[in-house]
């Protein structure tokens, strides 16, 4: 992660600028809060965990600071190759931000996932560089106050913290508290990314994983770990013309099994028409252009645990 600082980005003042990661176990809602501080969707999101596969920055704008936020995929006890690698990415990533966003649900309870995470993270808070791990209390909307104030006590317990703060994504309760929080761990520094930039992810990896979203809604609990999906290419419509030319989107969708294709294709291949219909939409929305979805569903067998497979796949 650099850090643009030429002169001409420079702003006056007490203008704040870093990357705050948020981490978390598996479905632990830190894609919606990074959709709901961007106040765009930047990085999908399903009630299926290990839905992240790749850290997605969102990029918050303030009049007093630019606030990158990077979503990583959750933090956990591997049991493959593909798990040894996304921790190793998570990892990687929290050696190189200004502040740790630890997101834990509060309509779970606390338990070894947490407790591995949070011995973790007093891991890479040792030595010279004390990295602010701030703890967030997720999905405040789905208990009672009194449920809500006992989380907060075994949270505060769990270890120490900078700051506890908790949020509802959903219900947008304390995001921009959150946000004050988060900007007040940021350095002083310049404007990192133009004004307007929402993220900085390539269309192609946005693109797949809004695919990868829409194949994931309605299905079973082992697909998501399963589930690969690589665009092949985005091109303009042979022909086309005007301001706003069709483009032609061609995408396969990896599993390990030919019982799991059977699950995506769906009968007469009715949920692959739907995941190409939902899929759709967000795509034509990110961007701009009307589009053609040629999906493709493919078995590579045992990828997680393959690394010529992973490495074609992207990981």
């Amino acid at each position: 992660m650099t850090r643009n600082t030429s002169p001409d980005t420079q702003v006056g003042g007490t203008y704040r600028s870093g990357f705050a990661c948020l981490v978390g176990r598996p479905n632990a809602g830190k894609s919606t809060l990074t959709n709901a501080l961007v106040g765009q969707k930047v990085a999908i999101t399903s009630d299926r965990p290990q839905t992240t596969r790749h850290t997605i920055r969102g990029i918050v704008n303030r009049p007093d600071a630019q606030l990158i936020l990077v979503d990583t995929p959750g933090l956990h006890r591997p049991r493959t190759l593909l798990g040894e690698r996304l921790n190793d990415l998570v990892r990687e990533t929290l050696t190189q931000v200004d502040v740790i966003v630890f997101c834990l649900p509060a309509d779970q309870k606390i338990g070894p996932g947490d407790r591995y995470i949070a011995e973790q993270l007093a891991q890479l808070s040792t030595g010279r560089r004390r990295t602010p791990i701030v703890a967030v209390v997720t999905k405040a909307d789905l208990v009672t106050r009194e449920e809500l104030t006992k989380h907060l006590l075994k949270v505060n317990e769990l270890g120490e913290w900078a700051d506890i703060v908790p949020v509802s994504a959903k219900g947008e309760f304390q995001v921009d508290v959150l946000a004050d929080v988060l900007v007040g761990h940021l350095p002083e520094g310049a404007v990192l990314y133009p004004d307007g930039e929402l993220t900085d992810e390539p269309e192609a990896v946005m693109v797949a994983e809004l695919v990868r979203e829409a194949a994931l809604e309605g299905v079973r609990q082992e697909l998501p770990h399963s589930l690969a999906v690589v665009v092949e290419e985005i091109t303009p419509r042979e022909g086309g013309s005007g301001a706003n030319p069709l483009l032609d989107v061609r995408v396969n969708l990896y599993v390990e099994r030919d019982s799991q294709k059977a699950i995506i294709i769906g009968r007469g291949g009715s949920r692959l028409r739907h995941v190409g219909t939902e899929a759709r939409k967000g795509i034509e929305a990110l961007l701009g252009n009307r589009i053609y979805l040629d999906l493709h569903v493919k078995v590579a067998k045992d990828w997680q645990r393959d690394p010529n497979q992973l490495r074609k796949l992207g990981f």
